[in-house]
């Protein structure tokens, strides 16, 4: 009876571990899908009443009650492998379509690509994936302002091709990759001949820097810093400066710096400015979002982003001027100004 009673606490000790054990390795195999996303709606009104004037992406409809789009994203990662797949529907998803803009395609893929860690240092990482350029993502989660920077419209906005990534500390990372020719597209125009790098920095907590470059025979060069620095609880300061050299027989490109300073007043309410310095350089480069070559825009935006749990209510006024008459008053005549309010609203999930 003494072996009995001994036995039966011992099988059912073995019993729990074995079932943890089953359970842990479940976890680990099966790690979750995970899904996320936003969805966004917003109200403009150009002041002149001329329609839309500021020539950068996305928010154009004037005097509109109107969408932006619906994101989705799954991702997982199962040991060292790991998956990202974004797709979003909508106007602001639509005008990244090829071709561009209401004959193109009501959906858009911003990432799809798979991952692998080599060593815990170094990532290799292949597929379709938002660029490494830049301070503004195309997601409105992912910025503070509504509206978007001249210095985001113009750079690329996602890159096909294979990246390394190797963090030497945890204070320095440097990413190296090889990329298709044609920036914002699936497929390469000829080959695979941009090379792209990012150094990233992170001198002190709060505070992290990269240093990128991307350059091709098609698309050209842009050199490109991003940085932000979380000064204190309260105030945040972000910069974002470039300069790109077109190529493929276009001379000329743009540079520019755009500055966002932030302040938090409460938990759920942060204002924000962004200033910012765009510039075309004189060559035969064009662009429908600068510029006319040789000319400058300086634009001003104010924004008060409120919290409401998964909800950002986003209000914005935004003043560009120009060294050249490219806008219009309200009496149709060519000015230097243009201005406009935005009030947005972006729920995460």
């Amino acid at each position: 009876m003494k072996k009995t009673f001994i036995l039966v606490p011992a099988f059912l000790l073995l019993s729990a571990l074995i079932t943890k054990a089953q359970d842990t390795v479940k976890t680990t195999s099966d790690a979750p899908l995970v899904i996320f996303g936003s969805v966004d709606t917003y109200y403009k009104y150009d002041i002149a009443d001329k329609g839309s004037q500021v020539p950068t992406s996305f928010a154009t409809d004037q005097n509109s009650v109107s969408i932006g789009m619906i994101d989705l994203g799954i991702k997982k990662k199962v040991g060292k492998a790991a998956f990202l797949g974004e797709m979003s529907f909508g106007p602001r998803g639509q005008a990244q379509s090829v071709p561009n803009g209401p004959n193109g395609d009501s959906y858009h893929i911003q990432n799809l690509y798979v991952a692998y860690d080599v060593t815990g240092k170094l990532t290799l990482t292949g597929g379709y994936m938002a660029t490494f350029i830049g301070y503004e993502v195309i997601s409105p989660v992912g910025n503070f302002n509504y509206s978007t920077s001249y210095l985001f419209t113009n750079g690329p906005f996602q890159n096909a091709g294979v990246k390394a990534t190797y963090a030497f500390t945890d204070k320095i990372s440097l990413m190296v990759g090889a990329f298709n020719d044609n920036w914002n597209a699936y497929q390469a125009t000829k080959r695979v001949n941009n090379f792209g790098a990012q150094l990233t920095v992170i001198p002190v907590k709060g505070w992290a820097a990269y240093l990128n470059v991307i350059t091709g025979g098609l698309q050209g060069t842009e050199f490109d810093l991003t940085t932000a620095y979380q000064i204190t609880d309260a105030f945040k300061l972000g910069l974002n400066a470039a300069d790109y050299k077109a190529n493929n027989g276009i001379t000329g490109g743009f540079n520019g710096v755009a500055l966002y300073p932030q302040y938090a007043v409460s938990k759920d309410v942060t204002l924000g400015l962004r200033g910012e310095y765009f510039k075309t350089k004189t060559g035969t480069y064009t662009s429908t979002a600068a510029p006319a070559p040789g000319e400058n825009v300086a634009a001003v935006t104010f924004t008060a982003n409120i919290k409401a749990g998964p909800l950002a209510l986003i209000p914005e006024f935004r003043v560009d001027n120009g060294s050249a008459n490219a806008f219009k008053n309200n009496s149709g005549d060519p000015t230097k100004t243009a201005s406009q309010f935005v009030l947005a609203a972006v729920y995460a999930f």
